[in-house]
């Protein structure tokens, strides 16, 4: 422990990492500021009120923690960076349909820079669609819209304002997202998921004190549990062993057969396919918002994160979503093209097609272990709310929330520690060997 501490004053003696941190939560500071902004005319006694009075569990919790508790404030930041996530994970897709935006992933850093320039301009469209709908299906049915009699501006006139500003807001956070990715230290985008999601995690812990202090432990330790599991299965790998052919430098043969290792990630989707379940499990509770019986019973039955019908449609979404996810994730041909190219091989198969078989099969197997955990993470809180958990508390015991929280802090322990190894100071832990999420099939931090 004393050696802990000791490479943790470290960090303070590397000016360039001092910066970056300091950078970083001073950027962290503003976004916490602008989720507290109200929307200009927006009845914010009226959302308190109703934040108050409102069932815990419900999907606006859910929402409300990628938005840094702005979506529930309807603040000007009530989007959060959700949108530009949906134009990233767009712009993924298509590049698995559309040759021109496959020819810009082939083009390194330029193409990189102008897939970036189309995911903002998406992501001001998704915006654009979404802020309407939120100040109708949200502001609007909380009672919180100004009043126009007294308002000094016109109801239409409000709209585009109200617009304009969400959008404005999206955009500002995806900007300080970046920052910090480029000048601070770990990845922006991820970081100000994970401080939303923080940020919510004292006022859960005191509202879940009152239950005595045994109580507490219980939970502190199961909570410990499931994050050193999650820990496990997103650091977790399956190796299979290439070697490399001999070649021949002038009269003599010069050995490369050196033992070398190709990682195949368990968990190789990351978060993603909770997202996506997630994201469509709450399509059909805003189309049939209000609808009569009909949308009285989509409510009830995949309204409440809580509940059995919710939680085994989300657990089978998450299972094939995985599949889905990985299968885009990871190319069985283009890795055996590569390493027959690069001279590699797996012992025992032929370069090839028998390659890419042999990946393939084993892609496949250890999915079905990384979509079952998933799953299990996926309905972990509401195991921990019928176990008498509260809800605001049983959000932390799984989830999204869990496995954003746990890759974020592996990443920007795995930047410092490069920083202080790279001084030749000590790791920050003794004997670390810290891996972070950053591969190839990294998706906005996720």
């Amino acid at each position: 422990m004393k050696k802990f501490f000791e490479n943790i004053k470290n960090i303070w003696k590397v000016e360039e990492l001092r910066n970056r941190i300091l950078f970083t939560l001073g950027l962290i500071l503003i976004y916490r500021i602008g989720t507290n902004i109200f929307l200009p005319g927006v009845n914010y006694g009226k959302m308190i009120e109703s934040a108050q009075s409102s069932e815990d569990g419900t999907l606006e919790t859910l929402l409300s923690l990628f938005s840094g508790g702005g979506f529930e404030n309807a603040s000007i930041m009530a989007l959060g960076i959700m949108p530009y996530i949906s134009a990233s994970i767009i712009m993924q897709l298509l590049g698995m349909a559309v040759p021109a935006v496959q020819k810009m992933q082939n083009e390194g850093e330029s193409g990189r820079k102008r897939i970036n320039n189309y995911t903002r301009i998406l992501t001001i469209v998704i915006c654009a669609l979404q802020a309407p709908t939120y100040l109708t299906l949200y502001v609007q049915q909380k009672g919180a819209m100004p009043n126009f009699a007294d308002y000094p501006i016109s109801p239409s006139l409000w709209w585009v304002q109200s617009i304009l500003v969400l959008v404005a807001g999206t955009m500002f956070a995806v900007w300080l997202g970046e920052r910090i990715t480029d000048r601070g230290i770990g990845n922006g985008i991820s970081l100000l998921i994970t401080v939303g999601i923080l940020g919510r995690f004292p006022a859960a812990f005191l509202a879940e004190a009152n239950n005595g202090p045994i109580s507490i432990v219980l939970e502190f330790i199961c909570f410990m549990l499931v994050v050193v599991g999650t820990i496990l299965i997103v650091q977790g790998v399956r190796k299979i062993p290439l070697n490399t052919a001999k070649r021949v430098v002038g009269s003599r043969a010069v050995d490369e057969g050196a033992r070398s290792y190709l990682p195949i990630k368990v968990n190789a989707s990351g978060v993603m396919p909770i997202i996506f379940a997630q994201a469509i499990m709450t399509i059909p509770v805003m189309l049939f918002s209000g609808n009569g019986q009909d949308g009285g019973f989509i409510q009830q039955s995949l309204g409440n994160p809580y509940g059995i019908t919710y939680n085994l449609l989300l657990a089978l979404l998450i299972v094939v979503f995985t599949y889905f996810y990985t299968a885009i994730m990871i190319n069985p041909r283009k890795i055996a093209d590569d390493l027959k190219r690069s001279g590699g091989f797996i012992p025992g198969i032929r370069p090839g097609e028998d390659t890419s078989e042999y990946i393939d099969t084993l892609v496949s197997r250890i999915t079905l272990p990384g979509s079952l955990f998933l799953a299990v993470i996926a309905i972990l809180p509401s195991i921990a709310n019928l176990a008498g958990v509260n809800s605001q508390f049983a959000m932390f015991f799984g989830g999204t929330s869990v496995l954003i929280m746990v890759g974020v802090v592996l990443d920007t322990l795995q930047q410092i520690e490069s920083y202080l190894l790279n001084r030749h100071m000590d790791g920050l832990m003794e004997g670390s060997k810290i891996r972070g999420r950053r591969s190839a099939n990294e998706l906005s931090g996720f």
